[in-house]
């Protein structure tokens, strides 16, 4: 009776105790029903976290699909539509076919899929991890994941302090209280330090928009690893 009840729940010849007496389908939606019930009753003991809360869990549904969001720098409202690439902590990271984008949580008046993209998952949310790469990380956790983008973001929410140190040597576009163009000097603690700037130092709780041209960041950043090299 078992086999027949529950033949889904098979393994390698064997089976495993049902996690509830509902079929999977069912049990699945009544999980993220009771995950979105969950977190709004946070977000409502916790209203200094919610927005931020809410567009984690958004963003992170939405990971290399394309959202449409509407943010504010001052009086200015921007409109950005982007595939999202990187959900830290206190930012989200878009991508466009030129251009890369960091918006702060803080700064994001609104987000959403646009209309007439599917709503649906992508199979490329996923880190696929193989056998050797499952050893590496057991054996050698910090190093590993360090060392590749992808698993940070898998296993950390970084901050947008953190991950903009990733990107030393590389040209920005800053919103703050004025508009500044400058490559990236340093990443201290609570400010980026600027070369070729009227600005040489911007607080990052004032940062509301950076922009990056992805080529142009990817010659720099070549170039910086090969002169690395070569000194």
């Amino acid at each position: 009776m078992y086999e027949k009840e529950h033949p889904e729940l098979e393994k390698e010849g064997r089976y495993t105790s049902p996690a509830s007496s509902l079929p999977l389908h069912e049990l699945k939606m009544l999980q993220e029903y009771i995950h979105g019930v969950n977190l709004q009753n946070l977000g409502a003991k916790l209203p200094n976290y919610k927005h931020q809360m809410i567009l984690l869990k958004f963003l992170k549904m939405k990971k290399n699909q394309v959202v449409e969001v509407y943010s504010r720098n001052g009086d200015e409202v921007i409109h950005t539509i982007g595939k999202v690439n990187t959900v830290g902590r206190n930012f989200v990271m878009l991508k466009t076919l030129f251009t890369r984008i960091w918006i702060p949580y803080a700064a994001i008046h609104s987000a959403k899929s646009p209309f007439g993209v599917p709503d649906v998952s992508s199979v490329h949310q996923h880190n696929v991890i193989d056998a050797e790469l499952r050893k590496k990380l057991l054996l050698n956790f910090g190093e590993v994941v360090s060392g590749r983008e992808e698993l940070r973001q898998q296993f950390y929410e970084e901050l947008l302090e953190t991950n903009l140190k990733s990107w030393k040597r590389t040209n920005l576009i800053i919103y703050a209280d004025k508009i500044l163009k400058g490559q990236v000097k340093e990443v201290v603690t609570g400010r980026i330090l600027l070369k070729n700037a009227p600005q040489k130092e911007v607080p990052i709780i004032k940062i509301n928009y950076i922009k990056q041209a992805r080529l142009h960041s990817f010659f720099q950043r070549m170039y910086s690893k090969w002169f690395k090299r070569i000194k």
